[in-house]
């Protein structure tokens, strides 16, 4: 079967402005958490035997059948109201700056969700939702090795790894090491993974830190709600957090506790079948 995996990575302008709009060429964003979604499962797949190059392309449809996928799943990223009708979630989150009117779907097929936050919205559309929770990030440290993918990175007592929203102001105020959330996937997973204390607005930049038992605190996003962190926080059994107002206050704080997360339901509630359907 062929299976679109859902996932958020906008082409935006290579310059900034009118004349960029107009004139300049686009790129992806490739904001390193929205392309997680993609790598976890194939990762998954891959464990599991699953050839998704015979099966037909994990991301899109095959070109030589029928160009429309035939079945879709959600994964990674806040991006609950880009689904439809008969789409599978798993591990998707809603983003708490859309309004209910964007969220369109009558039946989804959900084997889980980022946290209880998502979960409730689900339910109050009269969409079952199970009470089993988990942005698939949280799986980065359990399904690649820490020290291999430090490998070649300068370890450092701690790194900041901001929204993509919040990179330039923040990377120009601080002189600590900043990671570009929009930099090559893996190094930017590599700068974390090498890194004993990681602050920031990136949802993601905490959620792949703490895979890895690296302490984490969210400093306050400039553009952002709160709704997609507290969800994970909620998800992984925390029922409050602190984000700190600014990333000095946020170092000298230091991490949030550690969630006591046991990944296996969600590696468990993996919808392999879609691929061998």
């Amino acid at each position: 079967m062929t299976v679109e995996l859902l996932h958020w990575n906008p082409e935006r302008p290579a310059v900034k402005g009118r004349l960029g709009e107009r004139f300049a060429p686009k790129r992806p964003l490739n904001n390193f958490g929205d392309l997680l979604g993609p790598v976890i499962s194939h990762e998954l797949l891959r464990r599991s035997g699953i050839d998704t190059d015979e099966q037909g392309q994990a991301d899109q449809a095959s070109p030589a059948q029928d160009k429309r996928p035939q079945a879709r799943l959600a994964t990674v990223g806040s991006i609950l109201h880009f689904c439809r009708n008969g789409d599978t979630l798993w591990g998707t989150g809603r983003n708490g700056k859309i309004s209910d009117r964007r969220h369109k779907f009558t039946s989804l097929d959900v084997r889980a969700v980022r946290g209880p936050l998502t979960r409730d919205f689900l339910r109050g559309r009269g969409i079952d939702a199970p009470s089993l929770f988990g942005d698939p990030g949280i799986l980065v440290g359990h399904l690649w090795d820490r020290e291999q993918l430090a490998a070649g990175h300068r370890l450092r007592p701690h790194r900041i790894v901001p929204n993509f929203h919040d990179f330039r102001e923040v990377r120009d105020r601080m002189s600590a090491p900043t990671l570009d959330p929009r930099g090559d996937l893996w190094d930017v997973i590599g700068g974390i993974a090498a890194s004993s204390l990681i602050v920031g607005s990136s949802l993601h930049g905490i959620i792949v830190a703490e895979s890895f038992g690296i302490p984490a605190r969210l400093v306050l996003p400039r553009t952002e709600t709160l709704f997609k962190y507290e969800d994970y926080y909620r998800g992984t059994g925390r029922r409050s957090f602190t984000p700190a107002p600014d990333v000095r206050t946020a170092l000298s704080w230091g991490g949030e506790p550690l969630p006591q997360y046991d990944p296996a339901p969600l590696i468990d509630a993996f919808p392999r079948e879609l691929w061998s359907s």
